[in-house]
């Protein structure tokens, strides 16, 4: 679908541009064009073909294709050296792999001088006959990298020669200029981040309700049966709401005010209170380093705790895999509240294209990390493998008793799957649906009665911008709309969607609720509670009282090769080697590079030098440093190699190798230690709305990641985490994406 309008996004900093070229005498510049368009014709696909040294020819055949950025973007980035810096092209519309059929951009061809597209902004538009046009917005963006960071660059490759073992390329490749060239010089670096671009873990955009618990009677091939007992019966039960209902309004939430009991101080890297301990020191106050503490690990009301809990029999878990303090107060939880409060189900509500699913997915993601048995249940996926997904407009209809009864049973269906799959050990169940009437929640509730504590989760949004993207985002992603071609056709259908949805609409006001109200934007909004209590809803709450779309990317990276890296001891606290102190340059020159435009960008290390060092040289960001990104405790162990423990210590060394996760060292931490000590750092990277940069230890990193990659607990302490490479999680709408890029080998 096309837009009315386009413009140049860097038409304002063209200028700056220029004073850059006078103060730094000149450098290459390093361009970026996109197209964006919404609507995919057929196999066609974007290409850019002109003058040298773009392409350096108008044959149609050797057009250059643009990449794939999004699903609705294309881009193509090269380098203009500065004996070419005026070029001529066009845009045209042709498969990758074939020169038929072939259609050119209408107009003139477009002229890019000196960093500047020169003429008026305009559309691409392409004209297929007289009936059909399509139309792509453009967007050029072009930087000039000063001879001081070429010169820099040289230094590197002239110390790094050796080729990568990775990239098969040397770390700087250098390309010749056409011979006869009197005005350029005999070489020149190609200083592009892609180079450094090595796989990772596919990450494609998936529909976030297809990653969803598949119904359990179409796991054996079958079709949906009728459960026992009629939906129509559950529909007609009331639940009566409670008298009186106090109602808590948060705008602007601020950190709750605790008390502090006498002889007890707050832990700044995990958040709980410990007994006060004298420390000579000269900081002067002891801060406990977390559940790792030797005084943690056993307690005998613990102990007691976990032994006399009784779980229904046939459960297969009687607590979450969370550790200290997580797991202490679930037990709490479950011994001083009623059966059902050891299940919580959080039952979504609010129009379509509010963001329910990708808020379902963030907290399900959230509650697995911290190791909360969580599942998410998608009534929409229930209602597509029992009716199809040809389902029009009409389907969800509040007048229509026949598509009303399908739906009230595919939800039904899905609560039972939910309720008995809490009743086999599972804690947190997310049900992921409209849930958009008064009568609907009634009759989950009733289910629920004996089995699960239901809170419900309104999202409500009233930007029309936000609303917009979101429609957009379903019509392209959404199974529903899969065999759907005509996108304008999807979009129509899916506007009486929602009109029917807004017509029968009923706001929440029964029960135990959170509001999220103009929240997705990460730009203020409210949150409404009722009725909450208890430590996992607060939890929830505080999470989501952080959270937002805005997209930013996460850069993950350890610090350079240590001392101790080289000796294969582990802990301590040494500088870098030669080898880190070479990637300390490189990732400067990399940061400084990717984050040119993000000013408000931050850079985060542990309080370790190894990690200070690493990130000594990046200038122009602000440096925080986090004790909670320490690495993981070695306890005991501090300084010692893995074959040293095994040869001294042969039952920890037995332990460990039998459960990575669980084990603690002696006096030290466990993963799961660890875990609870990030969750700060996960809220705070949630919150935060600009880049950052994240300068840690490899442990800490695994924890880190398998949270944004949505890892189980198990696989944390076997994720990769090599040395000399970064990690960029990409956070936004359509979920997390990730890059990779070695530096150096």
């Amino acid at each position: 679908m096309g837009t009315s309008s386009s413009k140049n996004l860097d038409s304002s900093s063209h200028g700056s541009g220029e004073e850059y070229k006078d103060e730094h005498g000149g450098g290459q510049l390093y361009v970026s064009l996109k197209m964006e368009n919404y609507k995919i014709k057929g196999d066609l696909i974007p290409h850019v073909y002109g003058s040298v040294p773009l392409v350096g020819s108008w044959d149609t055949s050797k057009a250059l294709p643009m990449e794939r950025e999004s699903v609705s973007m294309w881009e193509l980035s090269f380098v203009v050296p500065p004996n070419h810096e005026t070029l001529d092209f066009k845009f045209l519309l042709k498969p990758k792999y074939n020169n038929t059929p072939c259609i050119e951009e209408e107009g003139t061809n477009r002229q890019f001088m000196g960093g500047t597209l020169q003429g008026v902004a305009r559309l691409a538009v392409f004209n297929f006959n007289q009936e059909e046009v399509l139309e792509y917005r453009v967007f050029i963006k072009a930087n000039r990298v000063s001879p001081f960071d070429l010169a820099a660059s040289w230094r590197a490759y002239q110390e790094n020669f050796e080729p990568s073992t990775v990239r098969g390329i040397p770390d700087v490749s250098i390309s010749s200029l056409p011979e006869g060239d009197e005005n350029g010089s005999s070489t020149s670096l190609d200083l592009d981040l892609e180079q450094y671009l090595v796989p990772a873990p596919a990450t494609s955009v998936v529909y976030a309700a297809n990653l969803t618990e598949t119904p359990r009677s179409l796991k054996g091939g079958g079709v949906f049966s009728k459960t026992e007992g009629s939906t129509k019966d559950a529909v007609a039960a009331n639940v009566d709401r409670p008298a009186t209902i106090k109602e808590m309004e948060v705008v602007i939430p601020e950190p709750p005010k605790l008390f502090h009991p006498p002889g007890m101080v707050e832990s700044k890297s995990v958040g709980t209170f410990s007994p006060l301990q004298r420390q000579d020191s000269h900081r002067g106050m002891f801060v406990d380093r977390g559940v790792g503490s030797p005084r943690l690990v056993k307690s005998a009301s613990a102990s007691t705790l976990t032994t006399t809990v009784k779980p229904d029999s046939g459960a297969k878990k009687s607590m979450p895999e969370a550790a200290g303090a997580v797991a202490a107060a679930a037990v709490a939880d479950q011994m001083l509240g009623p059966k059902e409060d050891m299940h919580l189900a959080i039952v979504l509500v609010g129009l379509p294209a509010r963001g329910k699913t990708f808020t379902a997915a963030k907290l399900t993601r959230y509650l697995r990390w911290l190791g909360h048995d969580t599942k998410h249940f998608n009534v929409g996926k229930y209602r597509r493998l029992k009716h199809g997904t040809n389902q029009t407009a009409d389907f969800f209809r509040g007048d229509n008793p026949e598509g009303m009864e399908a739906r009230n049973e595919v939800a039904a269906l899905a609560m039972d799957d939910m309720t008995a799959w809490m009743q086999e050990g599972g804690q947190v169940g997310i049900f992921d649906a409209t849930n958009s009437t008064s009568e609907r929640r009634n009759m989950l509730m009733k289910m629920a009665e004996g089995k699960c504590k239901i809170i419900f989760l309104e999202t409500i949004c009233n930007d029309r911008q936000i609303i917009e993207r979101n429609i957009r985002l379903k019509i392209q992603q959404s199974p529903d709309y899969a065999e759907e071609p005509d996108f304008g056709a999807g979009y129509q259908d899916f506007k009486r969607r929602l009109d029917n949805y807004e017509k029968i609409y009923e706001p929440v006001n029964e029960g135990s609720y959170i509001k999220m109200i103009d929240m997705v934007s990460g730009h203020g909004g409210q949150i409404q509670v009722n009725n909450i209590s208890g430590y996992l809803p607060g939890r929830i709450v505080f999470f989501l009282v952080n959270t937002h779309l805005t997209p930013r990317p996460i850069l993950l990276t350890r610090h350079g090769e240590s001392r101790n890296n080289m000796r294969s001891r582990i802990g301590g606290d040494t500088v870098l080697s030669g080898n880190g102190e070479l990637y300390a340059k490189k990732l400067t020159n990399f940061v400084e590079k990717r984050l040119k435009n993000e000013r408000a960008a931050s850079i985060w290390t542990s309080t370790l030098q190894r990690t200070i060092l690493s990130a000594n040289q990046i200038v122009g960001f602000p440096k925080i440093q986090w004790r909670a990104l320490d690495e993981i405790n070695a306890g005991v162990c501090d300084g010692m190699t893995y074959e040293e423990i095994k040869k001294n210590m042969p039952d920890e060394y037995a332990s460990r190798k039998k459960d990575k996760l669980r084990y603690r060292y002696p006096r030290g931490e466990s993963y799961l230690d660890v875990i609870q000590r990030l969750e700060p750092v996960i809220i705070e990277l949630e919150r935060q709305r600009a880049p950052v940069v994240v300068v840690s230890h490899q442990a800490v990193l695994r924890a880190l990641y398998a949270y944004f990659a949505d890892r189980p607990l198990s696989e944390i302490p076997h994720i990769e985490m090599p040395l000399h490479t970064i990690i960029e999680i990409q956070m936004g709408v359509t979920g997390v994406q990730e890059k990779r890029y070695k530096l150096m080998d």
